[in-house]
């Protein structure tokens, strides 16, 4: 627990103190000093002293212990070691009056609000030799008496003490947790959005990149009058700008729908509309993995095509899913292309960036390997 928090505490349950417990006390202060006057039908009592020094105690009792709350533990001695001289004065001065008693198990309570259990439990019990004075058998008597009411005083003291304790604790903790709840919130929005960010680059800008090439081409051969072939090519762009629409939609509303094609059969798809001869080899028997594992395979072999198509000025590609490991899904993306330059600019923007992001939320990692001049190869590993 920090200062502050621990600072909340005490004062939480120093205010609980003052409040209910003290109440009390003082309602039960005030009663025993009003009883004095009624003495024992054994001792003689000496009325006037009786009240004087019956209401010094009353008023340390009420106004004194406020006082003394929170002033150390050196004070709280003192204090306690007064009301236990006033506090035998006047069980001599009422002639063993009950109220004497009363205020003296209000001194019992107080001392477990003030000092250690143990230091408390002393006081309880030196309240019992306030009977040293009596005949034998009548001293020990009471004196056991005395003892049981200021043991039970005692533990029920103590008790309270704990519940409210625990009530502040508790009071701290559920703060803390609506801390926590809206930091987590938080951070769950965030890594939406940069999910979505993702989704949105890897789906949606891949789609986008093959209307490009495909308009491109159109405009290349426009004027060859190759109409067929003119209108192959638009027909795939419109696709295209079909799925995109497809991608933006999901990526608003920001839901993580299942693919519907396996991911060997969305593979064999995507391998279809690079524009460049590529072909897909799966090793290993091909088995289901989680569905946020085939997400990522997937948006990584898109983002590696995608680059292939924008960048490599490649002849070939070849994806491979490679299920050889039990607890290890490999993807790779090889082209025989012009390979990354000496000195590349390191990727600013969502494209390796987001999918190592991607990848690594799943405990998995990505690499690069480019030989100067032979291609590029891009690799995928995810546990599943």
């Amino acid at each position: 627990m920090n200062g502050s928090s621990a600072a909340r505490l005490t004062s939480v349950f120093g205010l609980q103190h003052s409040g209910r417990v003290q109440r009390a006390l003082s309602i039960l202060t005030v009663v025993a000093w009003v009883t004095l006057p009624l003495g024992s039908a054994t001792y003689e009592q000496r009325l006037v002293p009786t009240l004087v020094v019956g209401l010094v105690y009353a008023v340390l009792a009420v106004v004194g212990f406020r006082f003394v709350e929170g002033r150390g533990r050196v004070v709280a001695l003192l204090y306690t070691g007064v009301q236990l001289v006033l506090g035998f004065t006047l069980f001599s001065l009422s002639g063993a009056a009950v109220g004497s008693i009363l205020l003296l198990v209000v001194l019992v309570a107080q001392s477990v609000l003030l000092l250690p259990l143990p230091v408390a439990a002393a006081v309880a019990a030196v309240i019992p030799l306030v009977h040293l004075g009596m005949e034998w058998g009548a001293g020990l008597r009471e004196g056991l008496g005395s003892l049981a009411v200021s043991v039970f005083t005692l533990v029920v003291t103590e008790l309270l003490v704990r519940e409210q304790r625990a009530r502040a604790e508790l009071a701290e903790a559920h703060e803390r947790l609506r801390g926590y709840a809206a930091q987590a919130e938080q951070l769950a929005t965030t890594q939406e959005r940069n999910r979505v960010a993702r989704d949105i680059h890897d789906g949606l800008g891949h789609h986008l990149t093959v209307v490009q090439m495909l308009l491109q081409a159109a405009r290349a051969v426009i004027r060859t009058a190759d109409v067929e072939r003119l209108d192959g090519m638009l027909a795939k762009a419109q696709d295209q700008s079909k799925e995109a629409l497809a991608e933006v939609r999901r990526s608003v509303s920001a839901l993580r729908e299942p693919r519907q094609a396996p991911l060997v059969d969305a593979l064999r798809a995507l391998t279809g509309e690079v524009g460049v001869p590529t072909g897909l080899e799966v090793l290993g028997v091909a088995r289901e993995v989680r569905a946020e594992v085939e997400e990522s395979l997937f948006r990584a072999a898109q983002e590696g095509l995608t680059n292939v198509r924008k960048h490599a000025d490649a002849s070939a590609v070849t994806v491979v899913l490679d299920f050889g490991r039990a607890d290890l899904v490999r993807l790779e993306v090889r082209d025989d292309g012009r390979g990354l330059p000496p000195d590349p600019v390191p990727d600013t923007g969502f494209g390796l960036v987001g999918l190592r992001e991607r990848v690594a939320d799943l405990g998995g990692r990505v690499s690069v390997d480019s030989p100067a001049g032979h291609g590029v190869t891009l690799v995928v590993e995810v546990p599943g």
